[in-house]
C-alpha cells in the first residue's frame, strides 16, 4: 500500500506541476469505451492506462485560466483533507459513531464566521448549490404547511394548494429544486428587475407581495450574487417586507457570500442573517473539491421534519439531531474535512486575499475588454464575474467561435444576458493572477482576429 500511494502521489504531483500550462480544454478526440476484462489489471496498470486514454483529454478545470461555470481549484490544505476523507472513509451520519459529526459542526461555526452569521443559522454539509437550494426550499415548504395547519412531510406538497414563489433573478437550480419537491416549476413568479440590473425591483416584488396577499404567505427567493453579473438584491429592504407580509426568505448565496471577507464588499450581503435559509457553495470561492456547499437555516426544527430518518439503528432525533436526520443524504462522506483544512491552513486572511486576488483579476479582465475593439461589456463588473459580448453581430454561433479559438488557452461559458448572447468569465481559483488575466486578454484579442 505504501508503494501503491506513493506511486499516485508522484503522479498527481505531476499534474499539478504541468496544470497551469496545459490545454485548458484539451482538443484530443475521446477514447472509444473499452470492455471490462475479466482478470484485474492491478493499480500500476489502471494508472497507467487512465494516463494514456483519460488524462488527454479532461480540461485544466483546476487551473487558473479555467473561467467557466464559477469553478474553483482545490488549494493545497483541502486536496490534503480530500485524500484524507477518503483514507479515513467516514459516513458521518450517526451520534452512534459521531466523531465525524462532531468535526463538521465545528467546521459549520467556522463558515457562519467566514460569513459574519449569527449563531441562530444551523449549518449542514451538502453536495453543491443545487442541494444546498433545494433543501432550503424544502424547509420553506414545511413552514408553509405550518402557516395552513398543514405538513407537506407527511400529508404531501398537494396539502398546501397553490404556492407562489417570488424572485428576480433566480438560479436556475431553483425551479428546479421546486419540480423535485412537488411544488412545480409553474409556482415560480418572475418579479421585475430594476433597470440595466439583475437585482429585483423592491416596489415591484412589495407589489407582488400585496397581489397575492390573499393566497397566504409565501416564499421569496432573493439572490446575493447573480450568475451573469453578481448583482445584489437589497437583502436587508426584502428582510423588512417581512413585517407586513408574511413569506419565508431564502437567499442564493452560492458565491455572493463570500463578498462578506472583503472590507470593500461586505456591504453587498449586508442582512444576510436575516434570511430564513441561505444556500453557500464551497467548491466555488472556497476552493475545495467537488462537490461540497452548505445550507443554513434558522429552523432546524422544520429541517427535521422533512428529512428525519426513522429507524432502529439511527439515534433519536433529540435536540441535536443526527446528519441523517438534516438533508436527502443518509449516506454521505465527510466532505466537511476538506473544508477544516482549507480553513484551519489558511484562516479568514488567506480566504480573503484569494477573494480579493479574483476580484480585481475580474476587474482587469473588464477593463482589457472595455478596451478590445470588436468587444463590449454588458454590465459593469461588480465582484468576480465579466459579462461580455461581441460588439458586432453578437450572435451564439459566432461567441462558440470566438471561444474555440481560445480553448487551450482559456475557457469561458455561454449566456445571455437581456436577450444578447453573451459570454462569462468567472474568477473563483485561488491560482489565478494579473499574469493569468493578461494572457485571457491576449488570447481575447487573439481570437477576434480569426473570426
Amino acid at each position: 500500500m505504501p508503494h501503491l500511494l506513493e506511486t499516485v502521489r508522484q503522479h498527481a504531483a505531476d499534474v499539478l506541476a504541468r496544470i497551469a500550462e496545459q490545454e485548458v480544454v484539451p482538443a484530443a478526440p475521446l477514447p472509444e469505451p473499452a470492455s471490462l476484462s475479466v482478470q484485474g489489471a492491478g493499480l500500476q496498470a489502471a494508472l497507467d492506462e487512465f494516463a494514456a486514454r483519460w488524462e488527454p483529454v479532461l480540461s485544466a478545470s483546476a487551473g487558473p485560466r479555467y473561467l467557466g461555470f464559477v469553478t474553483g481549484g482545490v488549494t493545497p490544505a483541502a486536496l490534503a483533507g480530500d485524500w484524507l476523507t477518503s483514507t479515513w472513509d467516514q459516513n458521518a451520519f450517526s451520534s452512534l459513531d459521531g466523531a465525524g459529526q462532531h468535526l463538521e459542526r465545528e467546521t459549520i461555526g467556522w463558515l457562519r464566521s467566514l460569513f459574519g452569521l449569527s449563531d441562530r443559522q444551523h449549518g449542514t454539509f451538502v453536495s453543491g448549490a443545487t442541494m444546498s437550494n433545494t433543501v432550503g426550499l424544502a424547509i420553506a415548504r414545511e413552514w408553509l404547511g405550518e402557516q395552513r395547519g398543514v405538513s407537506p412531510a407527511e400529508h404531501g406538497a398537494g396539502s398546501l394548494g397553490a404556492v407562489r414563489v417570488l424572485s428576480g433573478a433566480a438560479h436556475s437550480s431553483v425551479p428546479k429544486g421546486l419540480s423535485m419537491l412537488g411544488l412545480g416549476r409553474r409556482a415560480m413568479v418572475s418579479v421585475p428587475t430594476r433597470p440595466g440590473r439583475e437585482a429585483v425591483d423592491l416596489p415591484a416584488l412589495e407589489h407582488a407581495l400585496a397581489e397575492g396577499e390573499a393566497d397566504g404567505p409565501c416564499i421569496v427567493v432573493a439572490n446575493a450574487g447573480t450568475v451573469n453579473t453578481v448583482d445584489f438584491d437589497d437583502l436587508r429592504g426584502i428582510a423588512a417586507l417581512r413585517e407586513r407580509y408574511p413569506f419565508w426568505l431564502h437567499v442564493d448565496a452560492a458565491f455572493g457570500a463570500f463578498a462578506a471577507l472583503s472590507p470593500d464588499h461586505a456591504h453587498l450581503v449586508d442582512g444576510l442573517d436575516l434570511a430564513d435559509s441561505i444556500c453557500v457553495d464551497l467548491h466555488k470561492w472556497l476552493n475545495v473539491p467537488y462537490d461540497s456547499a452548505v445550507q443554513f437555516t434558522r429552523r432546524p426544527d422544520l429541517q427535521t421534519s422533512v428529512f428525519q430518518n426513522a429507524a432502529a439503528y439511527l439515534g433519536p432525533l433529540g435536540d441535536t439531531p443526527d446528519m441523517a436526520h438534516l438533508t436527502p443524504e443518509n449516506s454521505r462522506r465527510l466532505r466537511a474535512l476538506a473544508t477544516w483544512f482549507t480553513l484551519r491552513a489558511y484562516g479568514r486572511d488567506g480566504h480573503r486575499e484569494i477573494t480579493e486576488r479574483c476580484i480585481g483579476c475580474a476587474r482587469a479582465l473588464g477593463d482589457a475588454v472595455d478596451g478590445i475593439p470588436g468587444l463590449r461589456l454588458l454590465a459593469p463588473v461588480r465582484l468576480n464575474v465579466v459579462c461580455f459580448t461581441l460588439a458586432d453581430d453578437p450572435t451564439a454561433e459566432r461567441l462558440t467561435a470566438l471561444t474555440e479559438q481560445m480553448a487551450d488557452e482559456a475557457f469561458l461559458t455561454p449566456t445571455v444576458l437581456d436577450g444578447v448572447p453573451a459570454l462569462r468569465a468567472a474568477f473563483s481559483n485561488w491560482q489565478t493572477t494579473e499574469t493569468d488575466t493578461g494572457r485571457v486578454a491576449a488570447a481575447l484579442q487573439a481570437a477576434l482576429h480569426k473570426l
